[in-house]
């Protein structure tokens, strides 16, 4: 049952950072998923899919990894690039 740490993203729709210091472990999906024939829904047996553990930093998630078995793949947490810019700068 393999899984991948990384770091939760900063929300594209809203302009806050609330929640982007978290580590989170996402477990990979075993099965594919099919649509339902009744309804047309996608879904699938896995309900390792449905889990996402929260964890306030990456060693803390990888420790629980190693105390449980779980092989892990960490994503690291790209770069944050600043775009510093001012008003004045449309008018050059």
């Amino acid at each position: 049952m393999p899984a991948s740490i990384y770091q939760r993203p900063k929300n594209a729709m809203q302009s806050g950072r609330a929640r982007t210091d978290d580590w989170v472990l996402d477990f990979v999906p075993a099965e594919a998923k099919k649509p339902d024939p009744l309804m047309g829904w996608a879904g699938s047996g896995d309900t390792q899919q449905q889990v996402q553990l929260s964890f306030p930093d990456c060693d803390a998630a990888k420790a629980y990894a190693d105390k449980y078995g779980i092989d892990v793949h960490v994503v690291p947490t790209p770069a944050r690039r600043l775009k510093l810019q001012a008003y004045a700068d449309n008018f050059r």
